[in-house]
């Protein structure tokens, strides 16, 4: 019987540019090949050297790679479909306008009639019948090749992001195909195949195919670039790209010029995970200087000395003033000037020309951590002032502090520094001494603990305890020097509080 016109009018190749894909010969005896799987559909973008479909072949499965840029305009070998090498698989349009013309021109090489778009119900078959093969019944469970799941790439690319196993999702596609709408399925616990489906917690066995001997499972791009960085490209096999093929994301990751992707941790019940930062975040200007006053002390030559002292007496005092509106802060300033007026070279600081540059006034910095920074608001003359008056203009620095309304006055004529972390619990700490200083002391916690004590019963008794640390240029202060100061400073807070309060 002679040919409908229109199906011998189909034959005849289109006056367009495109490729014909045809299965290829992946091993030296391979005849024929299966397809697998497709990891391109119809009308997606094409590049050269993209994998559009994985083929298994009489050694292993392998994706096949495309060698010209375009779209993909048809598909002649359905997944599960038999070729023999050299026989067409797909046609690939340079053109997105070409397809429908060659859509029809692939089905006349398929023996299939041209996919009719816009239509839900498939379009009759006009070209001869291949030869009668019962029809595949549609099956309640997914199409399997061997142990294989046949499931569109969509369908893949949803179970490994809800990690679903494909082979307990019921496939409703053509000859039992898995699609994406079946593993939303499964993922809402209508579509799997029973109820022993894995649990949600069981993450699915990705598909890895084995490369042949000799066949290189990577990315032209993949290979180019671990070439450039000297590494062997299969040692990264499998990669995270479909079928485990190395992908350039993997030679960045093992070259250290991207991060990998970190799995989103679990959280307790009801708590979400900390957005953590990541990435360079400028200093501002605060900051900057901050970190430029740190590197010029590398040059001091400093040392450091400690020492406890006992602070029930002092804590007391506190308790009493506090209702006045004085604050540790103050006294504690008072405290430190005090004892610097015995000891005035621990106010002193070195001078360059080669000397000992000394400071009739006591002004006591005292370190304030802002928003954006740290700066040291200036207790002036605090040798010279009463805690009540200490406590009054140390509120108002730190209230000018948070509000960057401090002026180089009240922050930079400071002439012995305080740093006190004893309020975030801190034991014992060591500070950096800042440019033009001398010394600045270090304030740790309140702690309790037992000590001797031959008045009580036991011969033990609780007591609140503090440990002090000075930090001194050794250029122009001495060891012995910083022993007296903080002798003094203990003897001041233990047993001479009345002095405070003058």
């Amino acid at each position: 019987a002679e040919a409908p016109p229109a199906a011998a009018a189909a034959t005849s190749a289109p006056e367009c540019e495109f490729t014909q894909v045809d299965m290829p010969a992946l091993s030296s005896t391979m005849k024929e090949g299966k397809v697998v799987s497709w990891l391109k559909g119809v009308g997606d973008k094409i590049s050269a050297g993209d994998a559009i479909m994985v083929v298994e072949s009489d050694k292993a499965d392998m994706d096949v790679e495309a060698y010209d840029d375009g779209f993909l305009a048809a598909i002649v070998a359905d997944e599960g479909d038999s070729a023999l090498v050299g026989s067409p698989v797909a046609i690939i349009a340079a053109s997105e306008g070409d397809i429908p013309a060659l859509q029809a021109y692939a089905a006349s090489l398929g023996g299939a009639a041209p996919p009719a778009p816009a239509v839900a119900t498939a379009a009759p078959v006009a070209a001869a019948p291949k030869a009668a093969v019962p029809p595949a019944k549609k099956t309640d469970t997914a199409s399997y090749t061997g142990d294989r799941v046949v499931a569109s790439p969509l369908a893949k690319k949803r179970a490994l992001e809800l990690n679903i196993d494909l082979s307990n999702v019921v496939g409703t596609g053509p000859n039992g195909r898995i699609t994406a709408g079946d593993v939303d399925s499964a993922a809402s616990g209508s579509g799997s195949k029973s109820p022993s489906a894995p649990k949600k917690d069981a993450a699915p066995e990705k598909k890895v195919h084995t490369p042949a001997p000799g066949v290189v499972a990577a990315t032209p791009s993949a290979v180019a670039a671990a070439k450039k960085a000297g590494l062997d490209v299969m040692s990264l096999f499998p990669g995270s790209g479909a079928l485990g093929r190395v992908t350039i994301d993997d030679i960045k990751i093992a070259t250290g010029e991207k991060k990998p992707e970190k799995k989103k941790r679990k959280s307790a019940a009801g708590a979400t995970a900390p957005d953590l930062p990541d990435g360079l975040v400028p200093f501002t200007t605060m900051q900057r200087g901050v970190s430029k006053n740190m590197e010029l002390t590398l040059t001091v030559p400093i040392f450091r000395v400690s020492r406890e002292v006992y602070m029930d007496k002092f804590n007391a005092l506190y308790q009493s003033v506090k209702p006045k509106g004085v604050t540790v802060s103050a006294l504690l300033a008072k405290a430190v000037a005090l004892a610097v007026e015995k000891y005035p070279v621990i106010n002193s600081s070195y001078d360059p020309s080669g000397g000992t540059l000394f400071k009739e006034d006591i002004n006591v910095a005292m370190a304030v951590a802002i928003d954006g920074g740290l700066i040291t608001p200036t207790l002036k003359n605090a040798n010279e002032r009463s805690i009540t008056e200490l406590g009054e203009a140390w509120r108002d620095l730190v209230d000018k502090a948070k509000r960057g309304a401090l002026v180089p006055d009240e922050y930079a004529t400071g002439t012995i520094a305080i740093s006190n972390l004893g309020m975030f619990g801190v034991s014992q700490f060591d500070a950096i001494l800042p440019p033009g200083m001398g010394t600045i002391l270090a304030v740790g916690g309140t702690q309790t603990v037992i000590v001797p004590d031959d008045q009580a019963v036991l011969g033990m008794k609780k007591a609140q305890r503090m440990t002090v640390t000075v930090t001194c240029d050794h250029r122009n202060i001495y060891g012995a020097d910083a022993a007296l100061f903080l002798k003094e400073l203990a003897d001041v807070m233990e047993n001479r509080l009345e002095i405070l309060l003058l």
